[in-house]
């Protein structure tokens, strides 16, 4: 069943000889949902503070924001604090254990309210239609597959909060102006509408569970129980979004439509012990059909 949203009505009375007739008329239908966001952050304050940059400008504002801190030091702290007093921060925070992100998602999850939440990390700037398009988007049955424009480190760096709430930093031209490579990748960034849902449906690009850039009802997330706390870097957005599918949930593209910027930082904990292990256990996530995985928010 698809949520079109609440229907509205113009009810009219009118008096004619003694009696009372009424006139109905359909006015609108809009949806009417809650939406938080999900942001995932870990001693990077420079970054989170430009991706908060960009919810400060979002032309649909989030109901609530949702940091999950895989135990970050205090400067983090300092900085959330501080723009909570300008947006409907909660900040869930545990120690630092190494890569736990899994483990801080769900803590998000259980602290979130929303009825629809947005995934996404502290590099990744949205723009100023990112909630908006998930909320249009948004569809019982389904869950929303984005992606990221990657930017270089230098322009990374230069990104300033004028850049960010002008839209600039959105624009192909300001982009290569800054010395931005030219290549196709950049058809990402262009607004068009008829160009954007042609792109999402002509895309090679498998509609996967990304955690930079993804979407789905709070319900459906607990029913699968969250994320796989067994897994560390490497596939686990992807391995939910496969117990998704197991579950029944199909996905739409979004990645020519909902849009953030992708600020360049490295991988100290990448290892291929934990990519190993990852591939295995989506395989069997795959195989064996599991929904509901038993290293979750709910502990077997």
């Amino acid at each position: 069943m698809k949520i079109k949203g609440d229907f509205f009505w113009n009810i009219i009375l009118f008096r004619t000889k003694n009696k009372y007739f009424c006139t109905i008329f359909f006015m609108e239908m809009r949806k009417v949902f809650t939406i938080g966001v999900i942001i995932s952050t870990y001693n990077s304050p420079k970054w989170l503070e430009k991706v908060l940059w960009g919810y400060q400008n979002q032309d649909v504002a989030p109901d609530e924001i949702v940091i999950a801190d895989d135990g970050s030091r205090d400067d983090t702290r300092e900085l959330i604090e501080r723009y909570a007093k300008v947006l409907p921060i909660k900040h869930v925070w545990h120690e630092d254990r190494g890569f736990q992100k899994s483990q801080i998602l769900n803590k998000a999850i259980v602290a979130s309210t929303a009825d629809y939440l947005i995934f996404t990390d502290q590099d990744c700037i949205p723009r100023k239609d990112f909630v908006a398009v998930h909320k249009e988007r948004a569809e019982k049955g389904y869950f929303l597959s984005g992606g990221y424009f990657k930017l270089p480190m230098d322009i990374s760096l230069a990104l300033t909060q004028e850049d960010v709430l002008s839209g600039k930093a959105f624009e192909i031209s300001w982009l290569k102006k800054q010395g931005l490579k030219m290549n196709f990748k950049v058809s990402k960034l262009v607004k068009s509408k008829w160009f954007t849902n042609s792109m999402n449906f002509v895309t090679p690009r498998k509609a996967t569970w990304n955690g930079c850039n993804a979407s789905g009802w709070r319900e459906d997330v607990l029913k699968v129980n969250g994320f796989n706390e067994e897994m560390q870097y490497g596939g686990q957005d992807r391995e939910f979004g496969e117990r998704m599918f197991n579950m029944g949930i199909k996905s739409k593209q979004i990645v020519y439509s909902a849009i953030c910027l992708h600020l360049d930082h490295k991988r100290p904990y990448k290892t291929k012990e934990s990519i190993a292990k990852n591939v295995a256990i989506r395989k069997n996530t795959r195989k064996s059909g599991i929904v509901k995985t038993p290293n979750g928010i709910e502990k077997e």
